[in-house]
């Protein structure tokens, strides 16, 4: 499976002709849905979706029940449903966004297992119980401390793990969240920069 990594959140899933993208969000290139067959949305945050750009793709677009999305028709999916989206086999896991700060309300957050292979979390640290080899994982937020990061992938215990969720550092602050990441969880951690596929 290609994996390419786009802007924050986005990541493009491609296998034997097959494309499937998780969260577009407004900070994302375009090209990351060219031939799209399907989207995952973990939850309804801007920097996660695009609603005006998926409502125009005429893909389906799978998204938490309890998500509020207007002006986006979805599939509607709930936590420990599987599915197929786009001819990949996809399991939704977890249910909430993690905890921010001050009390502020939290929204329906999934994370998916793709191919039981790639575990996209969306904005949680929600662990699946089960090994998982490819691990994206958040390394920044408002909701997210560098040692929770470090501690989720310890958890999961990935053969390899990608960041996800970084828009907002600049390179001081990428350095050294990569740093940190790479030497404390020892998982294959790597940073791959938008439009870098694997």
């Amino acid at each position: 499976m290609r994996i390419t990594k786009y802007t924050h959140a986005c990541v493009r899933l491609e296998h034997e002709g097959r494309v499937l993208v998780i969260d577009p969000g407004i900070w994302s290139e375009p090209a990351a849905l060219t031939g799209a067959d399907a989207v995952l949305v973990t939850h309804e945050h801007a920097d996660h979706i695009d609603v005006l750009r998926l409502a125009g793709l005429g893909v389906p677009v799978h998204a938490p029940a309890e998500a509020h999305i207007p002006g986006l028709e979805v599939i509607e999916v709930s936590s420990g449903t599987e599915f197929t989206a786009g001819g990949f086999r996809v399991r939704a896991t977890g249910g909430r966004h993690a905890p921010v700060h001050g009390g502020r309300p939290d929204c329906a957050n999934l994370g998916y297992l793709v191919d039981e292979a790639v575990y996209h979390p969306g904005d949680s640290l929600h662990v699946p119980g089960q090994p998982i080899e490819t691990l994206l994982v958040p390394v920044q937020g408002s909701w997210l401390k560098t040692a929770e990061a470090i501690d989720f992938v310890r958890a999961i215990g990935p053969r390899r793990a990608f960041a996800i969720h970084d828009a907002q550092l600049n390179d001081r602050g990428l350095r050294s969240v990569n740093g940190w990441l790479a030497e404390a969880t020892h998982s294959g951690y790597r940073h791959l920069r938008p439009g870098e596929s694997l």
